[in-house]
C-alpha cells in the first residue's frame, strides 16, 4: 500500500514546487503507470517513496510505516523492502549475472544456502537461466535490465518501483520487460512503473495517474491510456517527433466517425413585401353639391 496524504515539495532553486500538494493511494497488488512530461514530479515522487527525499509538508505512508518515524540509520533497513528497477540498470561490471543477483541478496542478509536456493529459481522467472555467468559486457540491453529486474525482485519485495524501464530499449524488447513486470505483478507484487512509452501504457490498459507541474491532472483507475493533452482523448501531439500509433489513429477514426454532423445553416427568412404609397401631385378636385329646394306645402315654386 502507497499512501501520500497532501504531500508537497519545494526545492530553493525552483520557482514552483516539484510536488504540489499531492494527494495518492495504491492498494496492494495494483500495478500502475506514472506518466508526465520531464519535470512534471515523476522522479520527485519516487524520491519520497524511496525515502532520498523527505516532503516538506504531508504524509507518505508505505507499506504501513509511516515515514515520518522512519531514523536516518534505519533507511537501508526500509529500502530493503522495495525492489528498485533503474534506466541504465546499474548492474555491477567485475560480476557475472549471478553475481549481482547474489550480491543483493548478501546484502540483506540472507544465508549461502538460500542464495543458492533462490538465484537460479529468480533467473529463471526472468528468463536468464544460459546467461547466468556471463558478465554485463556480454548482454543486450533487454537482458542487463532483466538482471536488474531479477536483483530488485529476489528478496521478494512488496512493492517494485521501475523508474523509466524501457527508456534505453528498442520497442520490442521494452514490450517485453513490461510483460515481465506484469508477470510479477500476477504474483501479488504491487508494481509502479514511470514512462514515456505511450504504446506500452496503452497496450497494458492498467491505472495511469498523470503529473504535471507538480499537480495529479488525471488518475484513470481503469483501462487507463497514456494521456498528456488537454482534450483528454488520449493523443498526445505536443512531443516533438511524435508519431500517432495505430491505436491512436484508430481512435481519431472513431472520435470523427462518432462526432455529429454539423447542422446546416438555416435559410435566411424571407423579406416581407412593403407596399410604397404614392403621393398623388395633383390638386384634390373639389366636387360643389347643388342643394335642390325643399316643396312646402302652400308654396309653389315658380
Amino acid at each position: 500500500m502507497i499512501l501520500l496524504d497532501h504531500v508537497t515539495k519545494q526545492y530553493p532553486v525552483d520557482a514552483h514546487p516539484a510536488l504540489d500538494n499531492i494527494s495518492l493511494h495504491i492498494s496492494p497488488n495494483e500495478f500502475v503507470f506514472l506518466v508526465g512530461e520531464s519535470g512534471a514530479g515523476k522522479s520527485t515522487l519516487l524520491k519520497m517513496i524511496t525515502k532520498e527525499e523527505s516532503p516538506d509538508t504531508g504524509k507518505i505512508v508505505i507499506g504501513g510505516i509511516d515515514l515520518d518515524y522512519v531514523k536516518k540509520r534505519h533507511i537501508p533497513h526500509y529500502r530493503r523492502r522495495l525492489g528498485v528497477v533503474f534506466q541504465d540498470f546499474k548492474l555491477l561490471p567485475m560480476r557475472t549475472v549471478y553475481e549481482n543477483v547474489a550480491f543483493a541478496l548478501e546484502i540483506a542478509g540472507m544465508s549461502n544456502r538460500e542464495i543458492e536456493r533462490t538465484v537460479p529459481t529468480v533467473l529463471n522467472l526472468v528468463g536468464l537461466d544460459e546467461e547466468a555467468y556471463k558478465f554485463p559486457n556480454e548482454l543486450s540491453g533487454g537482458q542487463a535490465q532483466r538482471v536488474s529486474i531479477a536483483r530488485s525482485v529476489a528478496r521478494q519485495p512488496k512493492i517494485l518501483i521501475a523508474d523509466e524501464p524501457t527508456g534505453n530499449l528498442d520497442p520490442h524488447t521494452g514490450q517485453e520487460i513490461v510483460d515481465l513486470l506484469k508477470k510479477i505483478n500476477d504474483y501479488g507484487t504491487t508494481v509502479l512503473v514511470t514512462t514515456h512509452d505511450a504504446e506500452v501504457v496503452n497496450r497494458l490498459k492498467k491505472r495511469v495517474i498523470t503529473l504535471k507541474d507538480g499537480k495529479i491532472v488525471s488518475d484513470q483507475k481503469e483501462r487507463g491510456i497514456y494521456r498528456l493533452d488537454s482534450n483528454n482523448d488520449g493523443i498526445n501531439l505536443q512531443r516533438p517527433g511524435h508519431k500517432l500509433t495505430k491505436e491512436e489513429i484508430a481512435r481519431l477514426a472513431q472520435m470523427h466517425k462518432a462526432a455529429p454532423a454539423p447542422a446546416a445553416p438555416a435559410a435566411p427568412a424571407p423579406k416581407a413585401r412593403t407596399t410604397k404609397t404614392t403621393k398623388s401631385t395633383k390638386p384634390a378636385t373639389r366636387t360643389t353639391v347643388k342643394k335642390k329646394p325643399l316643396n312646402t306645402p302652400g308654396r309653389s315654386v315658380i
